[in-house]
């Protein structure tokens, strides 16, 4: 099946503990074409999240475990975008939300017809991540496979993944597929999150720390990310 502008269906788990809310949602994205799954807690979003899943939409104020606790959950066996559906506006909430591996914010109230762009956009870009990285760069002992959006480190005879969310290995892929160039902070944001994205370019230095703290935690032998001081980040492994 296929939604209307001829795409495959894909699935969207609809998060969300007003009845109300989470039935308007599933009725637009189902006459858009999408296949829905709903729930309404965050212990019931973990056991329809072992369905196959294209995109979850996920509110962060409920009761119970907030939106916040289930995207973590939801990350450590979930690669696609989440996207959270909040009132709360403030930085720290923004910067709480992308650490636990949210990859964009729709503020409420919000136009249908915009979150549904928003969701198609998200989708697209995970397509052409798909089919335009289909190689493996080799650096000192760590492997950047983008056709499988996987990292490796060898270290110490052994072979370990890095299990980045898909916001942090856009950021390596960004990176290690220019090896010495500087990239600012805005020209990352800009790549990554997307134009006109809704948030602020200073959510790039928690994402490249929590980079760097995996690579390390796995053995990678030196750091793959330099900062340059006053202009940005570039990818120092080679």
């Amino acid at each position: 099946m296929q939604t209307r502008d001829g795409r495959p269906q894909r699935t969207i788990l609809i998060v969300d503990d007003e009845a109300a809310i989470a039935g308007m949602l599933a009725d637009y994205f189902t006459m858009e074409g999408y296949r829905t799954l709903t729930a309404s807690s965050g212990v019931e979003a973990l056991q329809r999240a072992s369905n196959p899943v294209d995109v979850v939409l996920l509110d962060v104020n409920m009761p119970g475990m907030d939106g916040f606790e289930v995207c973590r959950r939801l990350r450590e066996h979930l690669a696609c975008p989440i996207i959270f559906l909040t009132a709360r506006i403030e930085d720290v909430d923004q910067i709480d939300g992308f650490a636990a591996g949210a990859d964009d914010y729709v503020l409420k109230p919000f136009s249908l017809e915009v979150l549904g762009r928003r969701v198609a956009a998200h989708i697209a870009r995970e397509g052409r991540h798909r089919e335009r990285e289909q190689s493996v760069k080799f650096f000192q002992g760590v492997t950047v496979d983008y056709g499988e959006r996987q990292v490796t480190v060898n270290a110490g005879g052994g072979e370990r993944r890095v299990d980045f969310t898909r916001t942090e290995f856009d950021i390596v892929a960004l990176l290690s597929k220019s090896p010495g160039r500087v990239f600012d902070r805005d020209l990352i944001y800009e790549r990554v999150w997307g134009w006109g994205a809704a948030g602020d370019p200073s959510i790039v230095r928690e994402h490249v720390r929590r980079v760097r703290k995996k690579l390390t935690a796995a053995g990678a032998p030196a750091e793959c990310i330099e900062t340059v001081w006053g202009v940005g980040y570039r990818w120092s492994a080679r």
